[in-house]
């Protein structure tokens, strides 16, 4: 840091150097997670295929909150950001919770009609 920066200058450059350091961290491990639960196999069956789509927009949307909240300009705004993103959460947790138990039923129906054709 320059000697001609006043210490307030040199803790906000501080901060602004620790901010993009941290959000460079957070980018790489979101895209860690992506690869990784893009890479896991889902077995094929309705149930998984739901559970590995589901992981992917649940890691996206973290991701993109974390982002957001990063560039908020204020506590007010934090909290904007925050209130909005549990709100899609919970409805997104309604709507995963409905589609997954769906799947589940759909896939228990198929091994049961399997296991009833059996010889």
């Amino acid at each position: 840091m320059a000697k001609d920066q006043n210490p307030t200058e040199e803790l906000n450059a501080f901060a602004q150097q620790t901010k993009d350091q941290a959000l460079a961290a957070a980018d790489t491990y979101f895209n860690f997670l992506k690869k990784a639960v893009s890479a896991y196999p889902s077995s094929g069956n309705p149930f998984g295929d739901s559970l590995k789509g589901y992981a992917e927009r649940n890691i996206t949307a973290m991701h993109e909150y974390v982002q957001k909240l990063s560039q908020a300009k204020d506590f007010q705004e934090a909290m904007r950001i925050q209130t909005e993103f549990m709100q899609s959460q919970f409805s997104a947790l309604g709507e995963q919770t409905r589609t997954l138990g769906e799947a589940y039923a759909r896939s228990a129906a198929d091994v049961v009609n399997k296991a009833s054709k059996a010889p």
